[in-house]
């Protein structure tokens, strides 16, 4: 195989899987940028600094990883498949700034991969555990500082959602508590080989200084946030019945009208409601 495959150009990226018998799975989301326009707009985003510490999720065949050894102090790559980690470790072989994990994303510890505060993520997430890896960041005592990935375009519309929006739910809440949230750039299918079969973004989330609506117990927080956006249709007070037998003492302590739905109520309303609803039980 050709000892530097040019990995934004598609000719030799498809000469490369074909070299390594490599067919990507979908389930897997293995959809590599060979887009070099849009590999510069995700690094512009992450703002790299010559003493940033990173991690990227899914390196694939290393086309964004290349780029961040060369920006950044240190990278830790989290990759899954059996056969891309001995590609990728052959790779960049001899490389003292990589640090290679060959795992599932979401088996690793997490404290343990971000273990102080003002680490970078930054990668084409596998979509299909998007979502769920940035919620689960959130929980852990030093959340990534910034964080700008390649997802899926419709979980990116999420992310953003508004109050009242059709798009706005629990991940739209969890996600804006701790992070301000912008789409950088939308990509067409072409940008990536094989093509997906859904449009994605590029997403940037800056940690904020200090949680809307205050520190809360996250898991307890997930737990009410999925009983009232079960009963989305219900108000605030006929819904919270489930929970307590009269949720109008900590509506009215929290500041939400008893007649307030879930998807009316913004991010920062959440943690005074649960606070509310705690010495109840």
């Amino acid at each position: 195989m050709a000892e530097h495959p040019i990995l934004t150009r598609p000719s030799e990226v498809r000469a490369l899987l074909t070299q390594l018998d490599f067919h990507p799975s979908r389930i897997l989301g293995q959809n590599f940028l060979i887009d070099r326009n849009i590999l510069d707009i995700l690094l512009d985003a992450a703002d790299l600094r010559p003493g940033d510490a990173v991690v990227e999720v899914g390196p694939g065949l290393g086309v964004l990883t290349g780029a961040l050894l060369s920006r950044a102090a240190s990278v830790t790559a989290v990759e899954k498949d059996n056969r891309l980690a001995p590609y990728l470790r052959e790779r960049f072989a001899g490389n003292p700034k990589l640090n290679l994990l060959h795992s599932d994303i979401l088996d690793c510890d997490f404290p343990a991969l971000f273990p102080r505060p003002g680490l970078k993520l930054v990668a084409n997430l596998p979509y299909a555990i998007a979502a769920r890896l940035l919620v689960e960041l959130t929980a852990i005592p030093h959340p990534p500082a910034l964080i700008v990935v390649t997802i899926q375009r419709e979980v990116a519309d999420r992310l953003e959602a508004a109050p009242s929006t059709d798009d706005y739910g629990l991940l739209s809440i969890l996600m804006q508590r701790h992070y301000g949230i912008s789409t950088v750039k939308r990509i067409s299918p072409s940008c990536f080989w094989p093509p997906p079969e859904v449009q994605s973004s590029i997403s940037k989330l800056v940690l904020r200084p200090e949680p809307l609506g205050g520190p809360a117990d996250e898991p307890a927080l997930r737990d009410l946030l999925r009983h009232a956006f079960s009963r989305r249709r219900k108000t605030m007070a006929r819904s919270l019945r489930d929970l307590v037998p009269d949720p109008l003492p900590a509506l009215e302590q929290a500041g939400i009208a008893p007649s307030a739905r879930a998807e009316e109520l913004p991010p920062e309303a959440w943690p005074p409601l649960l606070r509310a609803l705690r010495p109840v039980h």
